[in-house]
């Protein structure tokens, strides 16, 4: 029993036996709310918000997560789903199918886009105002079934799908840019990531490929190892790539320890402020070791190590353990010490005080600095400061732009549009043609216009810059329903100045 104890007590979700005396006050507290306070109380509820508040006194990416989130949360990373594997939309009451996930069930059941979901087994689907409990019912466990009643075009029918494991990819768009140039854009690190990428990356080796643009834009990262091996693919010998060291973690280095299928092409990195953790692991080594140049803006700053720890009532703990440091010691993480709220409007104040349209202000002459065998000063403190700096175009955050965003009428707009001219778009053997050949019309604009005026109650006033901006992203939304995400970005990197950028460089 000794023994048992013990062992018992060195867990990290375990309580200590007889508690302490803050542990102790906490718990004394919460009874007497329950036992004697005036009205009814939620004590769970409570209680959680109390380890809540408590973990924001830590830092900003320590968090407790109810049990009833576990599986939800956890998906990004495992990098599936449970379902029945689409993308939809409720437009006009009624649930409107905008994709249909590549290997999911819903495509070896025939579903199309465009389709429109009446039924989810007796439960009426018209109307939902809640787009959250139309998930609730086609989620489930894998082997059940559900249902669906479907009108497409005049005619309405059943079909019954097979709940299973839907894919959730990291890998949003890879192509080539010409002969010998390459493009990858990952939006996470899951546990498939690395072999997603090596898949891609062996693919467009076949092609010639001998430089690369990996774009990271907006990927908030995931699981550590998998952008260490991703590393190791690109660099050469037993260099170090990343470490971690924490008090109560003793310093552990990620070294290469493989032969790279990707040692010698140039390599262009972007990056963005949506670019945190794990994306950060992987531009501040390759940065470090000579191996890539960083192109776009200055990255989140995350440069913490959280760990999972499973709960007793299935509830978990995501504990910041260690932070992680460049193989020149590095440390990307920016500063948290104004509390959670500065900490996360801290991205905002950078578009507010022109930092997104400026060579990063973050007075660099006081940040500590490291320099490369090659000479290069590299800072850290507050997200990885890219060597080619490109800014956030003015147009992107006008107010009037944000409109068409905020009521989601881009994603409404291009899917009727694609409804309406299927076969004409179809008709284009690639995306590549697509993009030399297909325009949207002046009428088209000047009709979504209007409607955005309409349902803004407010008067649109756009420039040419801004209205050519609305045709690439309708666009490119058009030939994501065929070419799905790689048709997406190949459209919308075209009158991207930070891809060009990068793409330039690699001349």
């Amino acid at each position: 029993m000794l023994i048992g104890y013990k062992l018992h007590s060195n867990m990290p979700t375990t309580k200590s036996f007889f508690g302490n005396a803050s542990s102790s006050t906490v718990n004394e507290i919460l009874q007497l709310v329950k036992q004697r306070y005036v009205d009814t109380v939620d004590s769970k509820a409570l209680s959680n918000s109390a380890v809540a508040s408590m973990l924001e006194k830590l830092d900003p990416h320590s968090i407790y997560i109810p049990s009833q989130d576990v599986n939800e949360i956890n998906e990004d990373l495992e990098g599936n789903f449970q379902g029945i594997g689409i993308e939809f939309n409720v437009m006009n009451d009624t649930v409107n199918v905008f994709n249909i996930i590549k290997g999911g069930p819903s495509q070896a059941a025939g579903l199309e886009i465009g389709d429109k979901i009446l039924k989810v087994d007796d439960r009426n689907a018209v109307g939902l105002k809640d787009s959250d409990q139309f998930k609730k019912w086609v989620k489930g466990p894998q082997g059940t079934s559900v249902t669906l009643t479907i009108l497409r075009g005049d005619k309405s029918f059943t079909k019954k799908i097979m709940r299973d494991y839907v894919p959730v990819t990291s890998l949003d768009a890879y192509y080539m840019i010409d002969k010998n140039k390459g493009y990858i854009r990952l939006n996470r690190f899951s546990n498939n990531t690395y072999k997603e990428f090596i898949e891609a990356l062996e693919y467009l080796k076949s092609k010639g490929m001998n430089n690369l643009v990996l774009d990271l834009r907006d990927n908030g990262g995931g699981i550590l190892e998998e952008a260490v091996d991703i590393i190791d693919e690109l660099v050469g010998g037993d260099q170090l790539l990343v470490y971690t060291e924490g008090i109560n973690s003793p310093k552990k280095e990620y070294k290469a320890k493989r032969k790279g299928i990707f040692e010698d092409g140039k390599i262009v990195i972007i990056l963005n402020e949506g670019s945190a953790s794990a994306s950060e692991v992987i531009a501040g080594a390759l940065q470090d070791l000579d191996r890539a140049v960083i192109v776009g803006r200055r990255s989140f700053g995350k440069g913490l190590v959280q760990e999972q720890f499973t709960l007793s009532d299935g509830a978990a703990l995501r504990l910041t353990t260690a932070r992680y440091y460049t193989p020149l010691g590095r440390s990307i993480q920016k500063p948290y010490d104004k509390g959670v709220d500065q900490y996360a409007m801290e991205v905002m104040e950078r578009y507010h005080n022109t930092q997104s349209q400026s060579i990063d202000s973050l007075s660099i002459e006081k940040r500590r600095f490291v320099t490369t065998k090659k000479g290069k000063k590299l800072y850290g403190g507050g997200g990885i400061t890219p060597d080619q700096f490109v800014p956030l175009e003015q147009y992107a955050i006008d107010s009037n732009l944000n409109i068409f965003f905020r009521l989601n009428m881009l994603n409404n707009f291009s899917y009727l549009y694609y409804l309406q001219h299927q076969k004409a778009i179809k008709d284009y053997p690639s995306f590549q043609q697509f993009y030399t050949s297909f325009q949207v019309e002046e009428s088209s604009i000047a009709q979504l216009i209007k409607e955005a005026e309409k349902l803004s109650s407010k008067k649109i006033i756009l420039n040419k810059e801004q209205v050519n901006f609305l045709k690439e992203r309708i666009r490119a939304l058009i030939a994501r329903f065929v070419w799905n995400q790689t048709g997406f970005y190949y459209v919308i990197n075209g009158t991207d100045k930070t891809y060009i950028k990068a793409a330039g460089i690699l001349n």
